[in-house]
């Protein structure tokens, strides 16, 4: 998450490439980093002779806030006004499976994955307590009480503090938004046998027979959609996605545009992405908090100041 489309252009610039910790999927991967890198292809220009698609079921549809969803008809204007080419009211003939973590196989795969990650993750941490999953559900159970704080006045002497960058903060959260329950069904699992094999096969053929074939048979350079309602169906196939400032809604909330295409192809979302973010320069700075949380120095974990 970078404020500009350009910021994470650098970022991708400096993380991407072959990593012997991961073989596989980097080594696979490097036949689409261009050379000379990506920022490259931060151009003005970008919209021009993009061809973009529009899936509105479920994507648009569902939208109910109308400043939505005249936003969203405004932007598919300035990206006509860019030069590209939208097809409209396509449809992904196994949308609804796709959508559905059960039955797409994402849920039997993140379970198992979840935990393979997190330890290893969390074994190689030079200094911590936590070192597994189950470490972290141990914690969890230990620690019941704790509860949201919304401000300094709100905070108690009884309320702990999460350590990070060399400080402490008030714990904002209540164990149930961790997922705990998912904690658990992940740490029951065993790593990756036929089941999670076979899950993968099928997020594999949903991919092909839904996303890649809407955006083959129609010659896509991107999906274009509101908000992040796409995520599951690139993350589904491990397709690219950048999201760009779009608006705000009634209550001052953020919402985004999601530009999504096929693997392999960042240098077009890049385009796409950036000609619209400085043709419409709606991103504004976060307003400061009016009563800010405090900065509390200390080692340990520590309590309330």
């Amino acid at each position: 998450m970078t404020p500009l489309v350009s910021d994470a252009v650098y970022v991708l610039d400096a993380i991407v490439g072959y990593d012997q910790r991961d073989h596989e999927a980097t080594k696979e991967a490097t036949k689409f980093i261009p050379l000379g890198g990506y920022r490259q292809f931060l151009k003005l220009d970008g919209l021009n002779g993009k061809i973009l698609g529009v899936v509105r079921k479920p994507f648009v549809d569902p939208i109910k806030n109308p400043s939505l969803s005249e936003a969203f008809e405004s932007h598919l204007n300035i990206l006509r006004q860019g030069g590209a080419t939208i097809v409209d009211n396509l449809e992904i003939e196994n949308i609804k499976t796709v959508m559905n973590p059960g039955k797409s196989g994402e849920l039997t795969s993140m379970l198992a994955e979840f935990k393979l990650a997190i330890n290893d993750y969390l074994k190689e941490l030079v200094v911590s307590p936590v070192r597994s999953l189950a470490d972290i559900i141990a914690f969890n159970e230990e620690h019941p009480d704790l509860v949201r704080i919304s401000s300094q006045s709100d905070s108690k002497k009884e309320d702990y503090f999460l350590f990070e960058f060399g400080f402490f903060f008030p714990i904002q959260e209540k164990i149930k938004e961790y997922g705990q329950a998912t904690f658990i069904k992940s740490e029951k699992t065993n790593g990756i046998g036929d089941k999670e094999m076979k899950a993968a096969e099928l997020m594999k053929n949903l991919s092909r027979d839904g996303f890649e074939k809407l955006m083959i048979e129609n010659e896509l350079d991107a999906l274009v959609t509101p908000g992040t309602g796409a995520i599951s169906v690139l993350a589904l196939g491990g397709y690219p996605g950048i999201t760009v400032p779009a608006g705000y809604d009634d209550k001052g909330m953020p919402f985004g545009l999601c530009f999504g295409g096929l693997k392999g192809t960042e240098r077009k979302l890049i385009q796409a992405a950036y000609a619209f973010e400085q043709a419409t320069l709606i991103r504004r700075p976060p307003f400061p908090r009016s009563n800010p949380l405090p900065l509390v120095e200390n080692e340990g974990l520590f309590k309330s100041w």
